[in-house]
């Protein structure tokens, strides 16, 4: 043997280093399969947390039946869409012709045949699994139309056109239409799928005399194209029940054309597409297309003309020469259904003619309603809770509060009440502050909705560190706030029992440097006390300090999902809830009240609304409030009253409207979630309220909907609108105003009620002026009792609408506020107010069926520049008819306006209202409130000297002096200095009034 000459004897043979080279690394299958598992892990264990905080909660029920019906719906899409599409290419390539390539055409697909060779097998499983994949997805998004559809209940009510229950439309449409859109979608796939194919293999070909077809394509493409004709019959046939929900027309729901074209050539229709459906059959087993084709074009022309030319006939030559007489019986099947799937087929409406002129003793039966007109306005206070409550940098107040009703004394009173949340901007930097020193707010501030203190800040019921007042404190309620609106996005807390507690709990006092420390105590967050638990979270939160810190010991919890809304929406995704969530003291804790919704957009005949507009007013455009989603419905119920623990967190879910069948069917799938309304306490229905959101909608389609006749409501002559928020400047003047919460009593109701509110003004096209005067004035019933016999208050949830339409006369909000802004006496006081870069604030305007008439009441706040400044009570507006009314006490305003001692009407004895009379008027009788000093004027109020120009100036000086110690004060956290620089300030400006009124001749010196 010898050796080559580049290769030395006895050296080893070429191909035994290529078969070498050929040998794959390890290194990389193992490196994928290490991927492959770290992103199991990772996708496992979030399904862990998430069983985790389910589990503690008490609703792993939902989270087994979301996920189960959702993977159950993916597997049945996967299967059926895959099993389809393989099939189909199975079986075009299982039958393709075996035969020599016998033109350029043929030579080519052969070309294509060789390179897709070595893939094929890898296609022929790849791509129906790639499709199958989209379809469970699509597929499984409808897990809540397929679980309602197995679990519907009966509406108990019929639709006037076909006679079947409400509930068809409601449950069993939506899933026929979800169905058999999916079984379309499958066979129009599978057929591409099965084409393609038999075109690549040669089973379909063109050729110079025309189409190939061989026999198995043609019955595989046959067999397809009459399944497809069978379920779009099937669609065209269901397509007559949708017009029942349709938008179309001028109203919604099945209207004339509908009910006499469109539903019987949608049945024409249906039974076309079996009959074609049948003729393709046919042609797979004759071998001819003929019959077939002609049935389609025939389709296609019957669809064109029946589908869309008769229907715009009919419309054209018999509906719109006449539509009124057309579409009467379908108007009013839209007014009907309209109102009762809104639940506006129950409002009292009482027809109201209001006087314009004010009696002296007008307010005498008024006397529960003038006494808790709410003058602290919710959007404009939270920064006198700020500056006088917060005490902390890391505390903080919502922006905008809310407004309840406790017992003061034994008298219901009005309350504007807030949680002093913790803030984490004004937490130190670290993890350990962030997320386990720093781990929750304390207390609830509340302040009398109808009362201030005599320099104009709030009346405060419940306030200070400690936490203390007329609604407990300590030793009665729990006030720690780890779960809220603001709260951190978790948080560490537990310690074994006798371990030195660290989280910071709240300052010892409000002036102590010193902090006071607790523990968390008992369950309200997952464990994560054992290292896996804690590597799931650290995981979920990307945070290794989590896993290797030392202050996570064996009995820490981790809190997150802390948004009361945000833990309600994950317990219960089937409702949409209400854009505001409120606090309140119920049984010795801090609970947040949700309102939850149960929505369709399947009730036949109902106008549909798009939540998201209909919930929009100023507080939302502003962002202080939160409007619903862009959701568009035609049903709405206030099915669910949740309540979210601000201490441990635990959500509780009670069924309000017992009778509601969305609400109903929902129970069937989750038996143990929700609990009946009598398990509330009595505490807690007395906190309910008529939610803000569906009054909103509700007052939205009310505006046209208050008509029950068809030929008003035909021509749109008596719709009304919901007036602009008069408060507003500038841009924003064009939204609406939003409702109020008022205790009131309505004309004809035997008692005040704490109730929701609006007025009416009448609808004007865009582009014309408004006419802002008031047709009617809407009021929801919010009180729900006590609850102590198992049941609520009968006249909960009644909506009360005065119609006051024939009074053209009736002054609107816009209105009262052109008064408020012409007056005369008003607008020089107000110039007196802005004095030293003071900024004046309108408050919320308020409307009032009083006095035989309509009142508005409005308070007016002062600002002062600077950081530490906020809005302070210092004058009442009040009108009635064409009076103004402008003083520093609502007694005094409402007296200047009805002539007469309003004192006793809003009982009122002491001076309590706002702020104390102003010193320039007459002296009220009693003495100041107990704590407060009296106010101590530097000089005389009235007289001065004989150069009024001269007290002028010296008065504006001193109000100048006053506001600049008050800021000093305030940033100094001197409250006593600041109060006694609030009354100079009062003085001043009264002495200011004295001397322009002798100055211009309106009063006498010396007066």
């Amino acid at each position: 043997m010898t050796s080559g000459p580049d290769r030395p004897f006895g050296s080893r043979p070429s191909q035994t280093n290529s078969s070498s080279a050929k040998r794959r690394s390890p290194l990389i299958p193992t490196l994928v399969v290490l991927a492959v598992l770290v992103i199991a892990f990772v996708y496992v264990s979030q399904v862990y947390a998430d069983v985790l905080w389910y589990n503690q909660l008490g609703f792993v029920e939902v989270f087994v039946t979301e996920n189960l019906s959702r993977i159950g719906l993916f597997a049945a899409a996967f299967l059926i869409m895959g099993a389809s599409v393989y099939f189909s290419l199975r079986v075009a390539y299982r039958s393709r012709p075996i035969y020599a390539p016998d033109s350029a055409v043929q030579d080519n697909l052969n070309r294509y045949q060789a390179q897709l060779e070595p893939i094929r097998r890898l296609l022929m499983l790849g791509i129906p699994v790639v499709l199958a994949a989209f379809a469970g997805t699509a597929a499984a998004s409808q897990w809540q139309p397929v679980l309602l559809f197995f679990n519907q209940e009966p509406f108990g009510e019929q639709d006037p056109q076909f006679g079947l229950d409400i509930a068809f439309y409601v449950f069993t449409m939506p899933f026929l239409t979800f169905l058999v859109g999916f079984l379309i979608s499958v066979v129009i796939i599978s057929a591409i799928a099965g084409i393609l194919t038999h075109y690549l293999y040669g089973g379909i070909r063109l050729e110079e005399k025309g189409l190939f077809t061989s026999k198995a394509a043609r019955i595989h493409i046959a067999v397809l194209a009459a399944l497809f004709l069978l379920l779009q019959g099937v669609n065209y046939w269901l397509d007559r029940y949708a017009t029942l929900t349709g938008t179309g027309g001028n109203w919604d729901g099945a209207l004339y054309t509908d009910v006499n074209a469109v539903i019987p050539t949608k049945a024409i229709l249906a039974a076309a597409a079996i009959i074609v459906a049948v003729l393709f059959i046919v042609s797979a087993v004759i071998g001819r297309w003929r019959l077939p084709i002609i049935g389609t074009a025939m389709l296609v022309i019957v669809a064109i003309l029946a589908g869309g030319v008769y229907p715009w006939v009919i419309q054209r030559f018999q509906v719109v020469p006449s539509e009124f007489s057309r579409e009467e019986p379908f108007i009013e099947r839209n007014i009907d259904l309209t109102r009762a799937a809104y639940g506006l087929d129950e409002v009292e409406t009482t027809a109201y003619n209001p006087v314009e002129t004010p009696e002296a003793g007008a307010l005498n039966a008024d006397g529960e309603t003038t006494a808790n007109i709410r003058l602290l306005d919710p959007n404009l206070v939270s920064d006198a809770f700020s500056q006088l409550q917060q005490f902390r940098q890391y505390y903080q107040f919502p922006q905008t509060l809310n407004v309840d009703r406790y017992e003061i004394d034994g008298e219901i009173e009005d309350t504007v009440i807030a949680v002093r949340e913790l803030n984490t901007a004004g937490v130190p930097d670290g993890w350990i502050n962030q997320h386990v020193l720093y781990t929750h707010g304390y207390g609830i501030v509340a302040a009398a909705g109808s009362t201030t203190e005599p320099d104009g800040r709030p009346t405060f019921i419940q306030s200070g560190i400690p936490s203390t007042g007329a609604l407990g404190d300590e030793s009665t309620y729990e006030p720690r706030i780890y779960f809220g609106e603001e709260s951190p996005l978790y948080s560490v807390v537990g310690a074994p029992e006798g371990a030195n507690p660290i989280e910071i709990d709240r300052p010892q006092s409000e002036e102590s440097d010193q902090q006071s420390r607790s523990t968390f105590q008992g369950s309200g967050g997952p464990n994560v006390g054992n290292i896996f638990n804690r590597l799931v979270y650290a995981l979920k939160f990307q945070s290794t300090d989590l896993l290797l810190s030392d202050q996570v010991n064996s009995e820490s919890q981790i809190f997150y999902d802390r948004d009361p809304v945000e833990r309600v929406e994950k317990v219960a995704p089937y409702l949409t809830l209400d854009g505001n969530s409120y606090p309140a003291i119920v049984d010795g804790r801090v609970k947040w009240i949700i309102d939850g919704y149960t929505t369709t957009s399947d009730y036949p005949y109902s106008t549909q609304q798009e939540l998201q507009s209909a919930t929009q007013d100023s507080l939302t455009a502003e962002g202080l409030a939160t409007p619903l989603p862009p959701e568009q419905v035609n049903y709405i119920r206030n099915a669910v009253k949740a309540t979210v623990d601000a201490y441990d967190g635990s959500v509780e879910l009670y069924a309000w409207d017992e009778e509601d069948p969305i609400l109903k069917a929902w129970q069937n799938i989750y038996p143990s979630s929700l609990q009946p309304y009598s398990e509330m306490s009595a505490d807690l229905m007395s906190h309910v309220r008529y939610p803000e959101d569906l009054f909103k909608v509700q007052r939205e389609l009310l505006a046209r909907y208050h008509v029950t006749e068809t030929e008003p409501f035909y021509s749109n002559n008596e719709a009304w609108s919901v007036p602009n928020d008069p408060t507003l400047e500038g841009d924003d003047i064009s939204v609406p105003q939003p409702p109020y919460y008022l205790t009131l009593q309505m004309p004809e109701q035997e008692g005040a009620s704490f109730s929701l509110t609006t007025p009416f003004i009448p609808f004007v096209p865009a582009g014309q002026e408004a006419r802002n005067v008031l047709y009617g004035f809407l009021a929801a019933d919010g009180d729900a009792g006590t609850g102590e016999d198992g049941v609520k208050s009968d006249t909960y949830g009644t909506l009360r609408l005065l119609d006051s339409s024939g009074q053209d006369s009736a002054v609107g909000p816009g209105q009262a506020a052109n008064l408020f802004n012409s007056d005369t006496t008003v607008s020089q006081e107000l110039n007196l107010l802005r004095q030293g870069a003071s900024e004046v604030i309108s408050g919320n305007l308020l409307t009032l069926p009083i006095g035989g008439g309509v009142a508005y009441v409005q308070p007016v706040y002062v600002q002062s520049s600077g950081d530490s400044s906020f809005p302070v009570l210092r004058r009442v507006l009040v009108s009635f008819g064409e009076e103004v009314g402008f003083a520093p006490t609502l007694d005094e305003a409402l007296d200047q306006v009805f002539g007469g001692d309003s004192g006793a009407v809003t009982g009122d004895t002491e001076n309590v209202g706002e702020t104390p009379a102003d010193p320039a008027a007459p002296p009220a009788e009693g003495d100041p409130a107990e704590g407060e000093p009296a106010p101590a004027p530097t000089e005389p109020v009235t007289g001065g000297t004989d150069d009024p120009s001269a007290d002028l100036r010296a008065a504006l000086e001193d109000a100048n002096t006053a506001i600049q110690d008050g800021q000093d004060a305030l940033a100094d956290g001197d409250f006593a200095a600041y109060g006694e620089a609030q009354d100079r300030l009062s003085d001043a400006l009264a002495r200011a009034l004295d001397a322009e009124e002798r100055q211009t001749g309106t009063a006498p010196a010396g007066e």
